[in-house]
């Protein structure tokens, strides 16, 4: 199996390097948070990954340091594309970042990430990053660490990292192994590489067993409510007969016992849901980078479809949670009724805090997928 790109840079092209990270604001007022993350950030970028890069004759640039007149976002995804190494600091899990971050993934080039320490996002929790901290010794060990990766990477290949092989396994010994092959469509032994959009197949894959758990956790739910309806029906008619309050008990235990394993199978579910939507946020941000700044004409049918599927995959899931949601309130008022509620109203509470964040990522999917869809039919 291939691990690593084979990297060398032409003898009459120095190599350009981008920096993707924080910005902050050099204009806000000192002291704010703005003008600290600026300072910071413009420290790391001067005292760390510049001299490191010069180390090596890469020439090193990061957004604000762009000269050219244009549009700013094209400018910045044409950076983060067609550079030929790119330094990215995701302290903090800037959305923009890790936006960007993704749509160089699927290029597969070779990048290098560096964060602060306690400031990393779980998101990349698998993928190796040199951690620094804001002491002059630590920032000086950061440096050395880039200039070691350089190094290593200029002489032996640096890593491909691609959401087809952290999402898929995709990569195999007949895959590219340099980096005009994986980032410029060079010749290799292929001569019908995939395309771009054939490597988020696997990403559709992983769309699909989404809308798979949502199926279960839409069943999930119904059983809940059929297994409510008639507990409370119990409960109604024992109340109008003024039974004991013994029986109203022993009608509260049955219905917490009835209704734990459904509860049970909805946190298992919905934590698997949560999971899935972390490891594919990435790429599906990169994935709507790319149908972004191709052209609607030429986009052609995939990119259609795999718009609507986002689209689609959050209109499914809003109406689960605002199901769930509703359950979960009136199930959680319950539990001053009767101790024995406490661990199913538990597991239910555990699935609409895992569904609601995962959701609200997904309702940011869905929004660039309509401005994009929107854009195609003007």
């Amino acid at each position: 199996m291939t691990t690593a790109q084979t990297l060398r840079p032409e003898s009459n092209k120095p190599w350009k390097c981008f920096v993707v990270g924080p910005i902050g604001d050099p204009h806000a007022d000192h002291g704010t948070p703005e003008r600290e993350a600026y300072e910071h950030h413009l420290g790391i970028f001067e005292q760390v990954i510049a001299p490191a890069c010069g180390k090596f004759d890469i020439s090193v640039v990061r957004a604000d340091g762009i000269a050219h007149a244009g549009d700013i976002n094209e400018q910045i995804c044409r950076h983060v594309v067609e550079s030929d190494l790119v330094v990215a600091d995701v302290s903090g899990g800037n959305p923009n970042v890790m936006y960007e971050l993704g749509l160089r993934h699927i290029t597969g080039k070779p990048t290098i990430h560096i964060g602060e320490a306690g400031q990393l996002p779980f998101d990349i929790a698998s993928i190796r990053t040199i951690r620094y901290q804001r002491t002059r010794s630590h920032l000086a060990g950061a440096r050395k660490e880039i200039e070691s990766a350089l190094e290593a990477g200029l002489r032996d290949g640096f890593e491909l990292l691609t959401p087809a092989r952290v999402l898929g396994g995709l990569q195999t010994s007949d895959g590219p192994t340099s980096a005009s092959e994986v980032g410029n469509g060079g010749t290799g032994e292929d001569e019908d590489p995939p395309g771009l959009l054939d490597d988020f197949a696997v990403i559709e894959d992983g769309l699909g067993e989404m809308a798979t758990d949502m199926e279960a956790i839409a069943k999930t739910i119904e059983t809940l409510g059929v297994l409510t309806e008639q507990s409370s029906t119990e409960l109604l008619d024992l109340t109008q007969a003024n039974a004991p309050v013994s029986a109203q008990l022993a009608a509260i235990v049955r219905y917490a016992e009835t209704i734990s394993a459904p509860a049970g199978e909805l946190n298992t579910v919905a934590t698997a849901f949560a999971e899935r939507m972390a490891i594919l946020d990435s790429g599906v941000r990169a994935a709507l980078g790319l149908i972004e700044t191709t052209p609607p004409n030429e986009r052609g049918e995939g990119a259609e479809e795999f718009l609507e599927q986002l689209m689609s995959l959050d209109e499914a899931a809003r109406d689960g949670l605002a199901q769930i949601g509703s359950f979960g309130t009136s199930a959680g008022s319950m539990v001053r009724v009767s101790r024995h509620l406490r661990k199913p109203v538990k597991d239910i509470s555990a699935a609409v805090k895992q569904l609601t964040t995962a959701i609200t990522r997904m309702g940011e999917w869905a929004a660039k997928a309509r401005a994009l869809a929107h854009s195609a039919t003007e």
